[in-house]
C-alpha cells in the first residue's frame, strides 16, 4: 500500500492548510453571530451594552426572557404560527409537487410554455396594492385562510420539484407502468411519491421556514390581534418594551433601566423565534443538502 501512495508536496500541504484555515474562519463568521445572541440574552444588559459579554455570559439575567413569556400574548403567537405554518406547507405541498411532476412529463402538452410564464411572475408581478386589492375582493382580510394561501406557492420551488422528477423517475419506469395499465394518478401516488421522499422533505422544510418567519404579510392582510402570528407578537412586545421607559417615567436611572432590559429584549425574540427551526433543522438536514444540490440544475 505504502508503494503506491501518492506522494504529497509542499504545495498540497500548503494548500491544505490554507483551505482549512479559510473553513474555519468561515464557521467562526457563520456561528458566532449565533453564538452571541445566546450569550446576550442571558447576560447583564449592562455588561452587553459596555461589549463585555462577547465571550461568555456576564452576569446571568433571565429578566428578557421573563418580560417576553409574561406576555400571555407570546402563546397565541405560538399557536396561531404553528397553525399557519402546518396548513401553509401542507398546502403549497399539495400544490408544488403534483404541479412539478406535471411539468417533468415530456408529453405533457404546453409544459414550456406554461413554465416560462410561471417564470416570468418571479421577475414581474402584480405589484401590492393590486395583490391586497384581489386579497380583499375574495374577503381573506382578517382571516387564517390568507396567511395559509400568501406564500404556500413559489415558482422556485416548482423548478426545483421539477428537475427532481426529471433527473429522477425515467421514462421507462412511465411506460412500464402504462404496459401494466396503471393509470397516472396511481403511478404518482404509488411509485413517484415513494421515491420522492428527499424533495418532499425539502419543499416542505423551504415552505415551513418561509411561514414560521412570515411577517409583512400578517402586517398587511390582518390586524385582529387573536390571529397575529408569532412574529407579530414579539415585534408588539419589543416596541411595548422601548416606548415602556418613555411613558409617564422621569427618573432617568429608571429609563436607563428600561433602555438596557430593552435592549436585552431584542436577543431574547430572536432566540425565541428561531429555537423551533433550530431543533428541527438537523433532522432535514440530510435532505436540505440533496434539495440544494438537485435545485442547482434548472435545465
Amino acid at each position: 500500500m505504502s508503494a503506491h501512495r501518492i506522494k504529497r508536496t509542499r504545495f498540497d500541504l500548503v494548500f491544505d492548510i490554507v483551505v482549512t484555515t479559510l473553513l474555519i474562519l468561515g464557521c467562526l463568521c457563520v456561528l458566532y453571530p449565533l453564538y452571541f445572541v445566546v450569550i446576550a440574552s442571558v447576560s447583564d444588559p449592562t455588561a452587553v451594552t459596555s461589549g463585555e459579554a462577547l465571550l461568555y455570559p456576564v452576569g446571568l439575567n433571565f429578566k428578557s426572557y421573563n418580560m417576553i413569556f409574561q406576555d400571555r400574548r407570546i402563546w397565541s403567537g405560538y399557536g396561531n404560527t404553528i397553525f399557519y405554518t402546518f396548513f401553509g406547507t401542507l398546502f403549497g405541498l399539495i400544490i408544488t409537487i403534483p404541479s412539478g411532476y406535471a411539468l417533468s412529463r415530456r408529453d405533457f402538452a404546453g409544459r414550456g410554455l406554461i413554465l416560462k410564464l410561471m417564470v416570468f411572475t418571479m421577475y414581474f408581478q402584480g405589484g401590492l396594492i393590486p395583490t391586497y386589492l384581489v386579497v380583499q375582493g375574495l374577503n381573506l382580510i382578517n382571516t387564517r385562510y390568507v396567511l395559509i394561501i400568501i406564500g404556500s406557492f413559489t415558482v422556485f420551488n416548482l423548478i426545483i420539484s421539477r428537475t427532481f422528477f426529471e433527473s429522477t423517475i425515467p421514462v421507462e419506469l412511465q411506460e412500464a407502468a402504462d404496459i401494466d395499465g396503471c393509470s397516472t394518478p396511481r403511478f404518482f401516488f404509488s411509485i413517484v411519491l415513494p421515491l420522492s421522499k428527499a424533495i418532499v422533505a425539502v419543499i416542505a422544510l423551504y415552505y415551513a421556514v418561509g411561514h414560521w418567519n412570515s411577517f409583512f404579510n400578517a402586517l398587511i392582510y390582518v390586524s385582529d390581534e387573536k390571529l397575529y402570528p408569532l412574529q407579530l407578537i414579539l415585534r408588539d412586545i419589543l416596541i411595548s418594551s422601548q416606548t415602556l421607559a418613555a411613558d409617564g417615567m422621569s427618573d432617568p436611572e429608571t429609563i436607563r433601566e428600561m433602555e438596557t432590559i430593552a435592549f436585552s429584549i431584542k436577543y431574547g425574540i430572536i432566540i425565541v423565534a428561531s429555537v423551533p427551526v433550530l431543533i428541527l433543522y438537523p433532522f432535514l438536514q440530510k435532505y436540505f443538502v440533496k434539495g440544494v444540490m438537485i435545485g442547482s440544475i434548472k435545465g
